[in-house]
């Protein structure tokens, strides 16, 4: 009996509710619009659900891979032999404990957990309105832009750790650096909810500066095609976007994949791309841009297999 049929007849007999789609394109599910079909892909509710869900996984020999929206991710033509764990059902949040805090589950869009705390008159998080990810990969890979960052505001995330359980980790614990964190190094965790401790401020400033900030973003970045936002991580003293048009690789193509006319830092699907195509642009992109600077870029799109 393969994982397929013991997963299928265990969420049968012990989390009916969830919803359970087979064959499902990832393209469907990713903001680049690739990816062939997952074997199974579950949609849980609730963290009790997900903590379940990965626990049958592991018994059944599935290998699960957990995502939030699906932006920064890269998937395969040929599809998946796994069990894809979409988290955007876990979208509680709401004010915290502690004054002047808030907690968000992990399926909860960074640009909603921004615009609550503009609402409640908290700043800290207007860098987050643009950021097209989850509260769970954000703080997974210390999300940032215009020079805010999650390390700022996030005081402390709780994830399962198959091994060890539910735990809270919190300020040097988390270990954040650009775009890594504890998280990253210990890829097994899986985000359920983070705490976020913010400033009071003014409500309409907030939303002013958070107004400007995705204004600047339209403007200088291809939104209106499908990307995974940034291709490469900032490489030490460059600007990846920079170095890439420098070395004239702006508006190069492979097939349907093409680095960006609007910023060289992104690669955009203009129609009908693989995933073959652009892992071969970013490859050539790499390679142009080592021979002429001498500086290695690193992608910051995670690729699934």
């Amino acid at each position: 009996m393969d994982w397929v049929t013991r997963l299928d007849k265990q969420m049968e007999d012990y989390l009916p509710d969830v919803k359970l789609l087979r064959e499902e394109p990832m393209a469907r599910h990713t903001s680049f619009r690739v990816g062939g079909p997952a074997r199974r892909m579950a949609f849980p509710e609730t963290g009790e659900q997900l903590v379940l869900l990965l626990s049958m996984a592991r018994e059944c020999g599935a290998r699960p891979l957990v995502m939030g929206n699906g932006t920064n991710l890269l998937a395969p033509d040929g599809g998946l032999d796994r069990l894809v764990v979409e988290t955007s059902g876990l979208s509680r949040l709401g004010m915290g404990a502690e004054p002047d805090s808030l907690t968000a589950e992990s399926g909860v869009s960074l640009a909603r957990l921004a615009a609550f705390a503009c609402k409640q008159g908290l700043t800290g998080l207007e860098f987050a309105h643009g950021i097209p990810g989850t509260v769970g990969g954000g703080v997974c890979m210390n999300a940032g832009a215009y020079g805010g960052e999650l390390k700022q505001a996030a005081a402390s995330v709780t994830a399962l750790f198959p091994e060890e359980g539910v735990k809270t980790l919190a300020g040097e614990e988390l270990a954040f650096g650009y775009r890594r964190s504890f998280l990253t190094d210990h890829p097994e965790a899986v985000v359920l909810s983070a705490a976020f401790r913010l400033s009071p401020g003014d409500p309409e400033e907030i939303r002013e500066t958070m107004r400007d900030l995705m204004a600047r973003r339209k403007a200088s970045q291809p939104l209106e095609l499908p990307s995974a936002g940034s291709t490469f991580k900032r490489p030490e003293g460059h600007f990846a976007g920079t170095l890439i048009e420098r070395c004239g690789l702006k508006g190069r193509t492979v097939g349907g994949a093409q680095v960006s006319e609007k910023h060289a830092g992104f690669i955009v699907n203009r129609g009908g791309a693989a995933c073959a195509e652009i892992k071969e642009l970013i490859r050539q992109v790499q390679e142009a841009v080592f021979e002429k600077t001498g500086v290695r870029l690193e992608p910051e799109v995670k690729f699934v297999e």
